[in-house]
């Protein structure tokens, strides 16, 4: 049960504190600033690796789940289980989102400011990118030692930096599905499940 319970608190830190920049920046007018949302959610991950990297491999992703185990460094009959916990504790920080800031229209969701089909490429690329790293500074199933979070925090950093503007730079199911279900925001969300797991998949074969 640790490693589940590692991945519904993991997951639940990432989402409250990264849509937590967003949904402060929306109710704010700006306060955060997108520079400062995007180093939010870097020094999350970062933090969160550290913290349970040796208990559950910190993946706080259903996209880094997928990977590891078509890499084969990861039992696929774990997949439901940590699927399950990552989107437990997505959804548990969006609800808690959605009590402190009712006033919020979208509590950090995910949406494309470019058409389907262009932010579908791009989420499936960030996704690449992201898993191309964790799959090499990663240990097994593991994201451990004194640089994978560095390198992993500093990945999510730069590609919410850059691709922030353009589709919020999801790179993970399980955050977008809390806001959009707390939110009521289902608008274009199928891309945002779709490109990250095919993105991983890419990149676990381009590393084979």
């Amino acid at each position: 049960m640790r490693k589940y319970i590692s991945e519904i608190i993991g997951t639940f830190s990432l989402i409250f504190c990264g849509t937590g920049a967003m949904t402060i920046n929306e109710v704010t007018g700006g306060d955060v600033t997108h520079v400062g949302i995007a180093i939010t959610w870097g020094l999350i991950v970062m933090a969160m690796i550290y913290a349970f990297g040796e208990i559950s491999g910190a993946h706080f992703n259903p996209a880094v789940t997928i990977a590891f185990a078509y890499a084969k460094k990861f039992e696929w009959k774990e997949v439901p289980k940590y699927v399950a916990a990552q989107c437990l504790g997505a959804i548990l920080a969006s609800a808690i989102m959605l009590f402190l800031f009712p006033d919020s229209e979208y509590l950090g969701g995910t949406l494309p400011k470019l058409d389907e089909r262009r932010a579908m490429v791009f989420e499936l690329l960030l996704t690449y990118f992201l898993i191309v790293v964790i799959i090499n500074v990663s240990t097994g199933s593991k994201e451990i030692g004194t640089m994978a979070g560095i390198a992993i925090g500093g990945v999510v950093l730069l590609e919410a930096m850059f691709a922030g503007p353009m589709t919020n730079a999801s790179m993970n199911p399980a955050r977008s599905l809390g806001p959009a279900l707390l939110s009521g925001h289902w608008e274009h969300q199928w891309l945002y499940f779709v490109a990250p797991v095919i993105g991983a998949l890419l990149a676990v074969i381009t590393c084979k």
